[in-house]
């Protein structure tokens, strides 16, 4: 079994930088990649991007790429999204999960544990 717990978010006006972080117990060694998603309440979850767990291989969405970045410490068990140069339109609730298995994925439904969530609220 893996736990999860995101925090880090926060309220920051535009232009403005946030680092999340996802700190992960449990069986870490089931883990493949760890990905970071973000959801509106009564809309689908969007996949921003992920990282392999035990490798440097990184996936951002184009519409993040530029801004954010993802990275990790496994001696420590956590996973970052840093968070530059933000916009009204990120703001959301954002989500950590984990994924076993062989191939990583941006599909929510591949991933087999979660965080709670932490918002993100960006002002203009």
């Amino acid at each position: 079994q893996v736990q999860l717990v995101e925090s880090g978010g926060g309220w920051v006006q535009a232009g403005g930088s946030l680092r999340l972080s996802c700190i992960i117990t449990g069986r870490t060694d089931s883990i493949t990649a760890m990905g970071w998603f973000r959801q509106t309440p009564g809309k689908e979850q969007e996949f921003v991007g992920r990282i392999i767990w035990n490798g440097d291989n990184v996936y951002l969405v184009d519409s993040v790429k530029d801004r954010f970045t993802i990275s990790k410490d496994n001696a420590k068990n956590r996973m970052y999204l840093q968070m530059n140069d933000l916009i009204p339109e990120d703001t959301e609730i954002y989500y950590c999960g984990a994924k076993r298995g062989r191939n990583s994925s941006e599909d929510p439904k591949d991933y087999d544990y979660w965080g709670q969530g932490t918002q993100v609220t960006v002002s203009s």
